[in-house]
């Protein structure tokens, strides 16, 4: 009776390691479809472009990357910024590396925080290119599975 509980208490220890591995290597993935920020009639002209990224969460590990084109003047700098909500523009919180062109690639890997996990998953973060002719925004778009 003991050795077929032991065996038993045994069973149920492996299958929780082998189903806390499991829960710990499932990433989730956000898709993002960069696009012309909110603009006025006056910067119709300088706001343009598209662009796509995908941000792979591993853990607290954050992979983003990503391509972008059509702008018409050069790339300055992209950042991940948060919103008090989903649409909502706010400050920025991490800078991507970004390629200095008309076109090109984004790209960056960030340990979060907690908190920072929170916003994430709440449908807080965006991604934003600033461009030489639109310094406060040239695309956007929001990280959402």
């Amino acid at each position: 009776m003991m050795a077929a509980m032991m065996r038993s208490a045994c069973a149920m220890f492996l299958v929780g390691l082998v189903g806390g591995a499991f829960a710990q290597t499932a990433n989730t993935t956000y898709k993002v479809r960069l696009a012309p920020v909110a603009m006025d009639l006056a910067m119709r002209e300088n706001i343009q472009g598209a662009g796509a990224v995908t941000a792979t969460l591993a853990g607290s590990k954050l992979t983003i990357a990503g391509t972008f084109a059509g702008l018409t003047s050069n790339a300055t700098v992209a950042s991940i910024r948060q919103g008090s909500a989903t649409g909502v523009r706010g400050p920025k919180l991490l800078d991507l590396s970004i390629t200095k062109g008309f076109s090109g690639n984004l790209n960056g890997v960030f340990e979060l925080t907690p908190d920072q996990l929170q916003a994430l998953r709440q449908g807080k973060w965006y991604v934003q290119i600033d461009s030489e002719k639109a310094p406060e925004g040239n695309l956007w778009g929001w990280l959402v599975k």
